[in-house]
C-alpha cells in the first residue's frame, strides 16, 4: 500500500513520519510522582515492544518526576499537558522528549508561545492531540464532529507556525469511530506533519482492541497515520500486543509470533481450539517473527500449514508437524504440543532467530 508521506520527526531516538516504520506507543497507568511503580511499568512496555510512551503530567511534581524516571529506562517519554501551560514549561525543562497538548483546554496564544519557545530550544516536537470530548463547546456547534476536530487541529497548527515551529504531530480522537476516520481523512491532504492515530476511550480489551483496529485498520490501509496507540481499559502491554496485531495483520511491521488457526468445526479430529491456546501460551515466551499454524482438518490445513514457518495439520487424534513446507514428523494428539514446539525451538532457539 503507499503510505501518506510526512515530515519526519525525532522522538528521542525514534523517527515518527517520513516513511519510517510506524512506531507502537502506550501510555503509563501509574501515578507519575511514584517514580518506582512508573520506571517499572515503562521497562514492562519495553519489554513487550513498545517504542514511545506517554506520562500523565498533573502537577509540577510530577513534571519534575520526568529528570528522574529518564536515569532509568531508554525509552522515549511524552508529558501529556492539559490546562496548565506552567506544566509544559516544567516537563521540558526535566527533559521530556515530547509533549502533548490538548487545544481544547490550552488556548491562550501568549501562553503557547512560551511553550513554543522552550521546545524549539531543545528541538522538541509537539503533538496536537484533540479529543472530542474536550472541545469547546461553543468552536463551531453547527459543525460535524470531524470537521470541529480538523478545524481547531487546523488552527492551532496555524498559530504555531505564525511562530515559526513546525515540529509539529496532530491526533484526531474520539469515540465514534466513523467520526475519526473521515476526521484523520479531511486532514491528511492538508497538513506535511505526522498523524498519531488512535480511538479513545475504546474500552475493555476485546471490545476496544476490535474498535480500534476498524479505525486505525481503516486509515492505515489507506496509507495515513504515522504512530499508533490502542487505548484500553487493561494493562498497557495489551496495548501493544493489539497495536502491533493490526500491524501485522497489514503487513506493516513484523514483531513477535503469528498465530494462524482454524475456528474448528465439525470436520476436525483433534481438539483445535485447546491446542490452539496451549500454543499461543507458549508462543508468548518468543518475541521474534515466527508464523505458526494450528489447523484441524485437511480442508484448508495442509496448505496453511505449509504456509507457515511451523505448522500442525490434524487428522483423526493425531497430526503432521510441517517446518517450512515440509512435513518433517507425526504425533497423537497428545503429544502434539510438545512435538510443535520442539520444531519452533529449533528454529528459534531461546527466543531467538
Amino acid at each position: 500500500m503507499m503510505r501518506r508521506i510526512s515530515i519526519p520527526l525525532e522522538i528521542g531516538k525514534v523517527t515518527v513520519g517520513g516513511g519510517a516504520p510506524i512506531a507502537v506507543q502506550s501510555m503509563t497507568k501509574t501515578d507519575t510522582r511514584d517514580v518506582l511503580a512508573t520506571v517499572n511499568q515503562i521497562k514492562q512496555l519495553e519489554d513487550c515492544g513498545c517504542e514511545i510512551v506517554r506520562l500523565a503530567v498533573p502537577d509540577e511534581e510530577a513534571a519534575e518526576s520526568i529528570s528522574v524516571i529518564k536515569k532509568s529506562v531508554s525509552l522515549p517519554l511524552v508529558a501529556d499537558i492539559h490546562f496548565d501551560y506552567h506544566l509544559a514549561l516544567a516537563a521540558l525543562k526535566a527533559g521530556a522528549d515530547g509533549l502533548r497538548l490538548n487545544p481544547g483546554n490550552i488556548s491562550d496564544r501568549e501562553q503557547i508561545a512560551m511553550v513554543l519557545v522552550a521546545a524549539k530550544e531543545r528541538g522538541i516536537p509537539i503533538r496536537i492531540g484533540v479529543n472530542a470530548g474536550s472541545l469547546p463547546a461553543n468552536f463551531e456547534p453547527d459543525a460535524t464532529l470531524a470537521e470541529r476536530m480538523v478545524d481547531i487541529a487546523l488552527e492551532q497548527i496555524q498559530v504555531m507556525e505564525n511562530l515559526d515551529f513546525n515540529l509539529i504531530k496532530v491526533s484526531l480522537k474520539a469515540f465514534d469511530v466513523p467520526a475519526t476516520i473521515k476526521a484523520y481523512q479531511m486532514i491528511a491532504d492538508k497538513i506535511p506533519y505526522p498523524l498519531h492515530l488512535g480511538i479513545t476511550e475504546a474500552g475493555l480489551p476485546r471490545a476496544g482492541a476490535i474498535r480500534s483496529a476498524v479505525g486505525i485498520g481503516v486509515l492505515l490501509y489507506q496509507g495515513i497515520g504515522d504512530t499508533i496507540r490502542v487505548s484500553l481499559s487493561a494493562h498497557p502491554c495489551e496495548e501493544i500486543s493489539a497495536a502491533y496485531e493490526i500491524l501485522k495483520s497489514l503487513g506493516l511491521r513484523k514483531y513477535g509470533p503469528t498465530l494462524v488457526s482454524c475456528p474448528s468445526c465439525g470436520r476436525a479430529e483433534i481438539d483445535v481450539v485447546a491446542l490452539a491456546e496451549a500454543v499461543n501460551k507458549e508462543l508468548e515466551k518468543i518475541n521474534k517473527p515466527i508464523k505458526v499454524a494450528v489447523m484441524g482438518c485437511v480442508v484448508n490445513g495442509p496448505g496453511e500449514a505449509r504456509d507457515a514457518d511451523v505448522g500442525i495439520a490434524g487428522g483423526k487424534g493425531k497430526g503432521a508437524i510441517f517446518k517450512k513446507g515440509k512435513v518433517v514428523k507425526t504425533a497423537v494428539e497428545e503429544n502434539l504440543l510438545e512435538a510443535l514446539m520442539t520444531e519452533i525451538n529449533s528454529a528459534f532457539p531461546n527466543g531467538e532467530e
